[in-house]
């Protein structure tokens, strides 16, 4: 039996959703639900299930990000849209990430037979190796979505103390596989942080005011004497040293 999770903050819709769909027909089960974006992502980690059906535009949740994530860690799950909104490049970015439909609200029985049924003879192909050759471009971009939401975040947080689990908060995976996907760049995830702060160093080293005592801190290390060593080994030359030869 294939297991079936649904996510929307509308209880209506869950409910809707359980008792109008004959599951038994498609062979399928709801092993679970839930209320928020959080919760979804913990009922798809505790169930593991082989369809998803949720919405998108729930509150403190990026949808998109949520879904690629999802189609990262659990390349065979399938992922059906429920949402109110008719938003055209929304849903074309969401397909490239791997979703099987995109269902706007309120869904004709019809529209919900149909997609049940492809979904199921898609699971079918999976469970007989006959997986399409698109699902490796779809996980492949869902894989890229993450890796530059993630250096995003990195981005715009450099300055805080911040570590691989902040960061795989913030995208929706876990440690273990965001630092999968960051080595498949070349780079580790201090890598990555250590060049982010190090060119931000650059930068506010044009303010001849600003002591590298300063820069070190703005820059996000947590002392000066760690900041010198990744200075020196970015560049091959000390902050006062690059300060001089470039910036004078």
């Amino acid at each position: 039996m294939y297991k079936v999770v649904i996510v929307d903050d509308e209880p209506l819709i869950v409910e809707g959703l359980k008792k109008i769909v004959d599951w038994d027909r498609y062979d399928c089960v709801v092993a679970g639900t839930a209320s928020s974006g959080k919760e979804g992502l913990q009922a798809v980690q505790s169930v593991d299930p082989d369809i998803l059906f949720t919405d998108i535009r729930m509150p403190g949740m990026d949808g998109l990000t949520m879904i690629a994530a999802l189609r990262s860690e659990h390349k065979d799950l399938q992922v059906v849209i429920l949402t109110g909104y008719r938003d055209f490049e929304y849903a074309r970015q969401a397909l490239t990430l791997g979703v099987h439909r995109f269902l706007v609200k309120p869904s004709r029985m019809k529209e919900l037979n149909e997609a049940m049924e492809s979904l199921v003879q898609k699971l079918e192909g999976i469970k007989g190796e006959r997986s399409p050759a698109d699902g490796d471009e779809e996980n492949a971009n869902a894989n890229n979505f993450i890796v530059k939401r993630a250096m995003e975040y990195m981005e715009k947080h450099y300055r805080e103390k911040l570590q691989l689990a902040d960061v795989a908060e913030a995208v929706y995976v876990s440690q273990w596989h965001l630092s999968k996907l960051l080595n498949g760049t070349g780079k580790s995830f201090s890598d990555i942080l250590n060049e982010i702060r190090i060119d931000n160093a650059k930068e506010l080293m044009r303010d001849s005011s600003l002591h590298i005592a300063d820069i070190s801190d703005k820059a996000g290390f947590s002392d000066i004497a760690h900041f010198s060593r990744v200075f020196k080994k970015h560049t091959g030359m000390s902050a006062n040293e690059y300060r001089n030869r470039f910036l004078r």
